[in-house]
């Protein structure tokens, strides 16, 4: 018996998983959830007690406890009933495993706010006076109290994760090299929570044994339904594109039926990426071509941010940013800046500013891309490239409408010009600002030049374009500052 073969009975027998297990995995993420969302709601009860009764702030005398607990008993149990349904409601207790934390804080935020506006009506037609002040604190501090809660659960949820005491069992479709490449991408990310189970060819026949000790092939692509009811998966992810398009909608119909998500990675990239949203007209799904990515009010609102952000990075940090200049100078002949052409919105060139951390180039020196380890670096530099501090001047080009704070990285004209003659959509990245971060920069560290790492990078600004607004803008400007705390940046 093979090595391979053995191996895939081994997991066979692991992911053949009882309904004991499935339950674990449904019902943990729910009991972490629903345990913080309660220890918030009650400790936010007994925060605003006390900030009435035993402060002087709005001069109420203190019930007299010693006789009746139930003064208190009952309106906790009230508002966790009241606080619970409400968010259960709006779907906050689904086991989403790959939901943005910064999305969900948001959601939640809403839901307190509706919520403290729907008890502050009550109150108000059942006493006379005015608890305005007193909603507001209540509204302040559950709000934080059911950040801090989640964002815990969520931490013990990731470890869980991680340690794959909680997972999604997943399946695979498509060719093996396409497959194999997702999959190694979600092995460098356990904290996804999924665990590949194998894949399905999507040939007639079963594809040969070599290779197969990344994730096993389990079958052919006639032989779905046995497999489904086999290894009962929790997640099918289909990686490339399928034959008949019929075949692909009786698969996700299927797996609807049978509450099993589909993930799908697009087959039409190549055409129209980056310039599309899904409607619906007339209950026929299309795609709107061209589209305003986004709202007028959120573009204006968006150019705002940028210069009234880079104002403030540019004026309050003017003492560092003298310092740091002082410190290049002293280490290196040359200018403090570094001065690069860069193609921006609608392939408009435009002078990137950088402080220097490198040793100055020859002026007939070739321009080369930049390596991890690269010689040219200085020791100062590696700091200033560490800390992504080098990237400070470019809020000027933020300020003067170059770039924006987030958005897709801008690249030299010699590399565009390359890239887009080996990708022909390469230059639809160019119809909004590029950023100082994006999406790309916080979920990768390669820097390696080769076009699988090109169209990997065209793919996440692609998704940027996708689903710009000030929110997502919002979650990507807190993940940056956490990745340069951490000393994310290239050396």
């Amino acid at each position: 018996m093979s090595i391979a073969v053995e191996n895939r009975k081994i997991i066979a027998e692991q992911i053949k998983t009882s309904y004991s297990t499935r339950f674990k995995n449904l019902i943990l993420p729910l009991y972490l959830e629903l345990t913080a969302d309660i220890l918030a709601i009650v400790v936010s009860f007994f925060i605003q007690y006390y900030i009435r009764f035993e402060t002087s702030l709005f001069g109420v005398i203190k019930p007299n406890l010693s006789y009746d607990w139930s003064l208190i008993l009952y309106p906790s149990l009230a508002l966790v009933v009241y606080w619970i349904a409400l968010f259960a409601v709006n779907g906050m207790y689904r086991n989403w495993y790959e939901r943005s934390p910064i999305d969900e804080i948001f959601t939640m935020l809403k839901l307190v706010g509706f919520g403290c506006l729907m008890l502050a009506i009550v109150v108000l037609s059942v006493i006379q006076t005015s608890p305005r002040m007193l909603i507001l604190i209540y509204f302040v501090v559950l709000s934080v109290n059911i950040v801090i809660f989640r964002t815990i659960a969520r931490r013990i949820q990731l470890s869980l994760r991680k340690r794959k005491v909680i997972n999604l069992r997943t399946i695979f479709i498509g060719k093996k090299e396409k497959v194999f490449q997702i999959a190694r991408k979600m092995q460098l990310s356990p904290g996804w929570g999924f665990r590949p189970i194998g894949y399905i060819s999507t040939s007639e026949n079963k594809e040969s044994e070599e290779g197969v000790d990344l994730i096993p092939n389990i079958g052919s692509i006639n032989d779905f339904m046995k497999i489904l009811e086999e290894y009962k998966p929790d997640s099918i992810v289909i990686g490339s594109k399928m034959s008949h398009r019929a075949s692909m909608f009786n698969i996700v119909q299927i797996c609807k039926d049978n509450n099993i998500s589909v993930k799908i990675e697009p087959d039409l990239y190549h055409i129209f990426t980056g310039q599309s949203k899904t409607t619906n007209l007339y209950g026929i799904p299309l795609i709107d071509v061209n589209l305003n990515l986004m709202k007028p009010w959120q573009s204006f609102a968006k150019r705002i941010f940028d210069i009234v952000f880079s104002t403030l990075v540019l004026i309050i940090g003017l003492p560092l940013w003298l310092l740091l200049a002082l410190a290049i100078t002293i280490e290196s002949k040359g200018g403090v800046f570094y001065t690069q052409p860069r193609v921006g919105r609608h392939g408009k060139e435009f002078k990137i500013y950088k402080f220097r951390s490198m040793v100055p180039a020859k002026p007939d020196a070739e321009q080369k891309w930049t390596v991890v380890g690269d010689k040219r670096v200085t020791k100062f530099g590696k700091f200033l490239r560490k800390s992504h501090l080098d990237e400070v001047p470019q809020f000027w080009n933020c300020f003067i409408g170059d770039m924006s704070i987030v958005g897709p990285r801008p690249e030299q004209p010699k590399f565009v010009k390359m890239f887009s003659e080996q990708l022909d959509y390469y230059n639809r990245r160019h119809k909004v600002r590029p950023g100082i971060t994006g999406w790309w920069q916080i979920k990768y560290e390669s820097h390696e030049l080769s076009l699988e790492e090109i169209e990997n990078r065209t793919k996440d600004d692609f998704y940027y374009i996708e689903n710009m607004s000030l929110k997502l803008d919002f979650e990507i400007i807190i993940r940056t500052i956490w990745l340069v705390f951490k000393g994310h940046g290239q050396t």
